[in-house]
């Protein structure tokens, strides 16, 4: 803000920042069109850079900002001046221009759409979570909160061309996670990893008796029965909402439908999916959305769910791991994983230390593991190595430089976590 600052009341000054230059050009130009008195000129000025800010995810710290030269700044903003009041009234008595009708069908295509009143977004639970503070060495109690909701959906906001309800990849298909087991060993086999010692035993009984010797001397480890369940965790910040680069769909969409790609191809196998997502708007609001859980059908109240749910704010992404592992433990059986997919470095707005979440998440992966749930985690990122190996740990995680290829990392990722 202080280079920006500089760089508007001096136009010798030289800054590499491209954010800076563009203020700068944006300024002028705005000057050169419609002088310097024109205040709402300047405030679209200001929104463009405001909304740069928040893609770029810069933080602002209230407590320690100090304005930059404030011997410039006269506060005449917070003055009521005579001219002023008279335009003000002079507006407000000019008197409306009816609309023409070339635009007849787009206003009441517009005025149908305000028609329709959102629905709610649905609260399902608050609940408290700890957090690690990695410079101190010791927990935060009770020091997020988790907001578990249910997204609002309305036909508004289902249009038929929805890229979530017709697919834009091809299906994938998943064969039967095969589940080896040291618990259960098959003895007697013609080839395998370990030496059957009662067979050789055998064998060499049999020799002493000039009998033919039994060749399968062999043990390999057996088939795990059981139902594996997966909880897949999207990330559903505000970074998710730029475009991918196919098919005019965003990050967002590609998620969506990847993981419900993922539903469909293990609906005829004995496995079961849950999708969940999550953002956050500071420790006191860490948004938790239950989109699919695993005794839901795929019908079009989940396909509604996951096409309406929104992507805004940041990734806390230790309280929502810390979220998804009481839903996981709850959850009957031993074959349980956590799937989560992300674009980015754990952030939010009230965190000004880049390693502290990262930190956070890292004890949460741990504890999730202490639980007895595995995890892994897809990012949608070329420089994801890392953080993410940080969190999740070593070949605990991929990373997909294409998001075209996103389905398909999804599914291998699954049956890694599904073999366990």
């Amino acid at each position: 803000m202080a280079r920006m600052d500089r760089s508007l009341a001096d136009p010798d000054y030289v800054d590499d920042n491209h954010w800076v230059n563009k203020a700068r050009r944006l300024f002028e130009e705005t000057q050169r069109s419609f002088g310097l008195e024109d205040a709402r000129a300047f405030r679209s000025v200001a929104s463009i850079l405001a909304n740069d800010l928040g893609q770029m995810r810069v933080r602002f710290d209230p407590q320690h900002y100090v304005v930059p030269s404030p011997y410039r700044d006269d506060n005449s903003i917070l003055w009521h001046h005579e001219e002023d009041a008279r335009d003000e009234q002079q507006t407000l008595s000019t008197p409306r221009s009816t609309p023409a009708r070339a635009n007849a069908s787009e206003s009441f295509s517009s005025s149908a759409t305000q028609e329709v009143t959102p629905q709610a977004e649905l609260e399902l639970s608050r609940t408290l979570h700890p957090e690690w503070h990695h410079h101190l060495g010791l927990w935060r109690r009770d020091w997020c909160t988790v907001v578990e909701k249910v997204p609002a959906t309305t036909s508004a906001n289902l249009s038929v061309g929805r890229p979530l309800l017709h697919h834009t990849f091809s299906p994938v298909s998943l064969h039967r996670v095969r589940r080896l087991s040291r618990r259960q060993r098959l003895r007697r086999q013609w080839e395998g990893e370990d030496i059957d010692l009662n067979a050789a035993i055998e064998v060499l009984v049999d020799r002493r008796l000039g009998l033919e010797p039994e060749p399968r001397l062999f043990m390999r480890p057996g088939r795990e029965t059981g139902t594996t369940r997966i909880l897949v965790l999207l990330d559903l910040s505000e970074s998710t909402n730029e475009p991918s680069g196919m098919h005019g769909l965003t990050m967002l969409d590609v998620e969506k439908q990847a993981a419900f790609m993922l539903v469909e191809a293990t609906i005829q196998t004995a496995d079961s999916v849950a999708i969940h997502g999550f953002n956050s708007n500071t420790r006191s609001e860490v948004s938790y959305y239950r989109l699919l859980d695993w005794e839901d059908t795929l019908d079009g109240d989940a396909r509604e769910r996951l096409a309406s749910v929104p992507a805004r704010h940041s990734t806390r992404l230790g309280a929502a791991v810390r979220q998804a592992t009481v839903h996981l433990q709850a959850q009957p059986g031993r074959h349980r994983g956590l799937l989560v997919v992300t674009d980015g470095a754990p952030s939010d707005i009230d965190v000004f230390d880049p390693d502290y979440l990262v930190e956070d998440a890292r004890i949460a992966v741990q504890q999730a593991n202490r639980a007895g749930i595995r995890t892994f985690c897809l990012a949608v990122d070329p420089a994801a190595d890392r953080y993410v190996r940080r969190i999740f740990g070593w070949r605990n995680y991929g990373i997909a430089a294409d998001v075209s290829q996103l389905p398909v990392q999804l599914q291998r990722a699954f049956v890694r976590l599904a073999a366990g």
